[in-house]
């Protein structure tokens, strides 16, 4: 059982839904909803802790995207959830716990909202300097690793974990060149990512606060 909550307004469900599905995990959804005051908090970033997405396997439960990551790459390492080399592989470590403690933000100024769209978006300096540091990685592993993922042919954690960064550069119409444009094209396009946005574009809205006009 994997426990979320929104669909159009979660990055870090979203990050273990894509995870699981990488994995091959045969797995159920429950929903938290967003009137919950814990998950409002998170949802908000009036909270330090994340207590979804959380995965119940196997009489264990996991929360926290990494630790559900790292579970899964145990689990079933042939799913290629980590790179297999080891050079590679903590370089994907890198990134994801990159996205995973900073970018604080990126997070503030432009919120996860699958359903909007904002164009000619004005993004402040303090967000310009993370979406730049972002693209930076993913240049320097598009790069070094042939694409079209973060780390070859095949979508990893770390694609994962900056998946939700793709759908707010699409909401937010945040300029791309060439390589990182494509990039998010091919996020966009995986089946899970699909999957995903349809759902969240089925949601009612909930969230006032997150569906302002900018």
């Amino acid at each position: 059982m994997l426990t979320l909550s929104s669909k159009n307004y979660s990055s870090w469900s979203l990050r273990g839904f894509l995870m699981c599905r990488m994995a091959g995990l045969d797995f159920e959804e429950a929903k938290v909803s967003a009137d919950d005051p814990d998950i409002r908090a998170e949802l908000l970033l009036q909270s330090s802790s994340f207590l979804v997405p959380r995965l119940d396997h196997d009489g264990m439960r996991i929360w926290d995207t990494l630790a559900i990551g790292e579970y899964l790459h145990e689990r079933a390492p042939e799913a290629g959830l980590l790179p297999k080399e080891r050079a590679a592989r903590a370089h994907c470590r890198s990134i994801c716990g990159e996205m995973h403690s900073g970018f604080a933000n990126l997070r503030s100024a432009l919120p996860m909202n699958v359903k909007v769209r904002h164009p000619g978006f004005k993004v402040w300096t303090g967000a310009q300097a993370d979406i730049e540091r972002i693209l930076t990685i993913w240049r320097g592993c598009l790069k070094a690793y042939g694409g079209p993922y973060l780390f070859g042919a095949a979508p990893t954690m770390a694609d994962a974990m900056y998946a939700p960064v793709c759908s707010r550069f699409t909401t937010y119409d945040v300029e791309l060149d060439a390589p990182t444009a494509a990039y998010c094209k091919a996020i966009l396009a995986l089946p899970a990512m699909k999957e995903w946005t349809k759902a969240a574009l089925e949601e009612p809205d909930e969230m006032e606060e997150l569906d302002v006009e900018f």
